[in-house]
């Protein structure tokens, strides 16, 4: 029998963040230190491994550096404020700041607007590696800027399931220190 050990990412922030209009997505940005919500891992360091200092609400700060190659379960939270928007989205991407193995989107989905307040929940399953961080992000298509009121963004990383391989070759640039 493999033991498993489960490393643990769980980020909130109640601060509103503005997403403007335009077809990109931007990543859910989470402060550093007390204002974590609980990251005993170290998967959200304002020391990132490659040794940059990120401050929140840089683009870094959306990003979670998973501390173990495994088998990760995403999970997004996002609240929106009300808006003119047909369409919100969401979606989980390895290295969305193209930093170490190139920008790779996975798990993309297009919600509706329903009655009352727009409350979205994201989820998906992927091998995550330590050298490449993962973020969530989300756009949508109103026709000025709208606010996230809540967000939450949580990794659970599973190891001991299975072998885990490298990412291929073509995907791995520059080389982080390990952590």
């Amino acid at each position: 029998m493999v033991a498993m050990t489960l490393y643990v990412c769980s980020l909130k922030v109640t601060k509103a963040q503005t997403v403007p209009v335009d077809p990109d997505y931007h990543l859910v940005r989470f402060p550093y230190g007390a204002a974590e919500s609980w990251d005993p891992h170290n998967m959200h360091p304002a020391t990132q491994p490659d040794g940059t200092v990120s401050l929140h609400p840089d683009a870094r700060s959306g990003l979670i550096w998973p501390c173990v190659a495994g088998w990760a379960s995403l999970i997004g939270i996002v609240f929106w404020e009300a808006g003119q928007s047909s369409e919100y989205r969401g979606r989980f991407i390895r290295d969305p700041l193209s930093l170490t193995t190139g920008y790779d989107s996975t798990a993309t989905r297009d919600d509706a607007p329903t009655p009352g307040g727009q409350y979205k929940t994201y989820h998906h399953e992927m091998v995550v590696h330590p050298r490449t961080p993962v973020g969530f992000a989300v756009r949508h298509n109103a026709t000025s800027p709208l606010d996230i009121t809540l967000a939450e963004f949580k990794v659970a990383i599973e190891t001991g399931v299975a072998a885990i391989p490298e990412p291929p070759p073509y995907l791995v640039g520059r080389s982080l220190p390990d952590r």
